[in-house]
Protein backbone atom coordinates (compact mmCIF):
# COMPACT_ATOMS: atom_id res chain seq x y z
CA UNK A 1 0.00 0.00 0.00
CA UNK A 2 3.05 2.10 1.16
CA UNK A 3 4.30 1.57 -2.28
CA UNK A 4 1.28 2.77 -4.79
CA UNK A 5 0.86 5.53 -2.50
CA UNK A 6 4.96 6.57 -3.05
CA UNK A 7 4.17 6.11 -6.82
CA UNK A 8 1.73 8.27 -6.81
CA UNK A 9 3.46 10.84 -4.81
CA UNK A 10 6.53 10.74 -7.21
CA UNK A 11 3.95 11.02 -10.45
CA UNK A 12 2.65 14.30 -9.04
CA UNK A 13 5.72 15.58 -7.81
CA UNK A 14 6.98 14.97 -11.70
CA UNK A 15 3.96 16.50 -13.02
CA UNK A 16 4.45 19.92 -10.62
CA UNK A 17 7.96 19.87 -11.75
CA UNK A 18 7.22 19.48 -15.53
CA UNK A 19 4.52 22.62 -15.21
CA UNK A 20 6.88 24.67 -12.50
CA UNK A 21 9.77 23.83 -15.75
CA UNK A 22 7.04 25.00 -18.53
CA UNK A 23 5.81 27.74 -16.32
CA UNK A 24 9.19 29.00 -16.35
CA UNK A 25 10.01 28.97 -19.66
CA UNK A 26 6.44 30.56 -20.83
CA UNK A 27 7.74 33.27 -17.84
CA UNK A 28 11.20 33.66 -19.25
CA UNK A 29 9.96 34.10 -22.98
CA UNK A 30 7.13 36.77 -21.92
CA UNK A 31 9.92 38.43 -20.61
CA UNK A 32 12.08 38.53 -23.53
CA UNK A 33 9.37 39.64 -25.75
CA UNK A 34 8.37 42.48 -23.39
CA UNK A 35 11.78 43.50 -23.27
CA UNK A 36 12.33 43.35 -26.91
CA UNK A 37 8.77 45.21 -27.62
CA UNK A 38 9.92 47.75 -25.03
CA UNK A 39 13.30 48.07 -26.79
CA UNK A 40 11.83 48.92 -30.28
CA UNK A 41 9.63 51.39 -29.04
CA UNK A 42 12.36 53.55 -27.73
CA UNK A 43 14.42 53.48 -30.57
CA UNK A 44 11.25 54.27 -32.80
CA UNK A 45 10.76 57.15 -29.99
CA UNK A 46 14.71 58.17 -31.01
CA UNK A 47 14.29 58.21 -34.79
CA UNK A 48 10.67 60.18 -34.49
CA UNK A 49 12.38 62.42 -32.11
CA UNK A 50 14.89 63.14 -34.76
CA UNK A 51 12.88 63.56 -37.62
CA UNK A 52 10.90 65.98 -35.29
CA UNK A 53 14.39 67.49 -34.57
CA UNK A 54 15.26 67.72 -37.70
CA UNK A 55 12.03 69.75 -39.37
CA UNK A 56 12.74 72.93 -36.70
CA UNK A 57 16.90 72.83 -37.11
CA UNK A 58 16.11 72.17 -40.92
CA UNK A 59 14.04 75.64 -40.71
CA UNK A 60 16.96 77.34 -38.55
CA UNK A 61 19.41 75.87 -41.19
CA UNK A 62 17.61 76.76 -44.04
CA UNK A 63 17.16 81.15 -42.42
CA UNK A 64 20.47 80.77 -41.61
CA UNK A 65 22.32 79.93 -44.55
CA UNK A 66 20.05 82.35 -46.48
CA UNK A 67 21.17 84.69 -44.29
CA UNK A 68 24.41 84.24 -43.64
CA UNK A 69 25.18 83.99 -47.38
CA UNK A 70 23.08 87.37 -47.95
CA UNK A 71 25.24 88.76 -45.14
CA UNK A 72 29.12 87.44 -46.84
CA UNK A 73 27.88 88.53 -50.10
CA UNK A 74 26.39 92.27 -48.81
CA UNK A 75 29.39 92.93 -47.12
CA UNK A 76 31.80 91.17 -49.48
CA UNK A 77 32.97 89.15 -46.71
CA UNK A 78 33.37 85.16 -47.17
CA UNK A 79 34.07 84.79 -43.45
CA UNK A 80 30.45 85.77 -42.56
CA UNK A 81 29.46 82.30 -44.44
CA UNK A 82 31.62 80.23 -42.21
CA UNK A 83 29.06 79.21 -39.51
CA UNK A 84 26.80 77.50 -41.65
CA UNK A 85 30.29 74.78 -42.41
CA UNK A 86 29.53 72.87 -38.91
CA UNK A 87 25.95 74.06 -39.03
CA UNK A 88 26.08 71.72 -42.60
CA UNK A 89 27.42 68.97 -40.53
CA UNK A 90 24.91 68.83 -37.90
CA UNK A 91 22.05 69.07 -40.40
CA UNK A 92 23.66 66.24 -41.95
CA UNK A 93 24.20 64.00 -39.19
CA UNK A 94 20.41 64.56 -37.99
CA UNK A 95 19.32 63.91 -41.78
CA UNK A 96 21.17 60.33 -41.94
CA UNK A 97 19.68 59.46 -38.20
CA UNK A 98 16.03 60.39 -39.41
CA UNK A 99 15.86 59.11 -42.61
CA UNK A 100 19.54 57.54 -43.78
CA UNK A 101 21.32 54.54 -42.93
CA UNK A 102 22.61 55.67 -39.56
CA UNK A 103 21.03 53.29 -38.02
CA UNK A 104 21.82 50.07 -39.67
CA UNK A 105 25.76 51.30 -40.03
CA UNK A 106 25.22 51.42 -36.26
CA UNK A 107 23.70 47.75 -35.51
CA UNK A 108 26.51 46.59 -38.14
CA UNK A 109 29.44 48.23 -35.93
CA UNK A 110 27.73 46.80 -32.99
CA UNK A 111 27.67 43.77 -34.10
CA UNK A 112 31.23 44.12 -35.27
CA UNK A 113 31.96 44.82 -31.80
CA UNK A 114 30.27 41.96 -30.17
CA UNK A 115 31.88 39.28 -32.67
CA UNK A 116 35.53 41.27 -32.65
CA UNK A 117 36.34 43.24 -30.18
CA UNK A 118 34.10 41.47 -27.02
CA UNK A 119 36.89 42.65 -24.70
CA UNK A 120 35.69 46.26 -24.64
CA UNK A 121 32.54 45.10 -23.30
CA UNK A 122 33.63 43.61 -19.80
CA UNK A 123 33.04 45.93 -16.91
CA UNK A 124 35.60 47.02 -14.26
CA UNK A 125 35.91 44.50 -11.84
CA UNK A 126 34.22 41.76 -13.81
CA UNK A 127 30.44 40.96 -13.77
CA UNK A 128 28.60 41.47 -10.11
CA UNK A 129 27.34 38.52 -8.88
CA UNK A 130 25.04 37.68 -6.19
CA UNK A 131 27.77 38.41 -3.23
CA UNK A 132 28.90 41.49 -4.24
CA UNK A 133 25.05 42.80 -4.28
CA UNK A 134 24.63 41.33 -0.51
CA UNK A 135 28.05 42.68 0.48
CA UNK A 136 27.16 46.33 -0.67
CA UNK A 137 23.60 45.83 0.41
CA UNK A 138 24.94 45.02 4.18
CA UNK A 139 27.34 47.80 4.01
CA UNK A 140 24.37 50.45 3.09
CA UNK A 141 21.86 48.83 5.48
CA UNK A 142 21.04 50.58 8.09
CA UNK A 143 18.99 47.30 9.60
CA UNK A 144 21.93 44.18 9.25
CA UNK A 145 20.09 41.33 10.29
CA UNK A 146 22.50 37.88 10.04
CA UNK A 147 20.81 34.98 10.01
Amino acid sequence: MGFIFSKSMNDNLKAQQEFMLMNSRLQLERQLLMQNEMRERQTAMQIAWTREFLKYFGAFYGLAAIGLTAGAIKKKNPGVFVPVIPLTFVFAYQYDMGYGTLLQRMKGEAENILDTQSSLLELPKGTLTYEDLEKIRRSQSKFFIEK
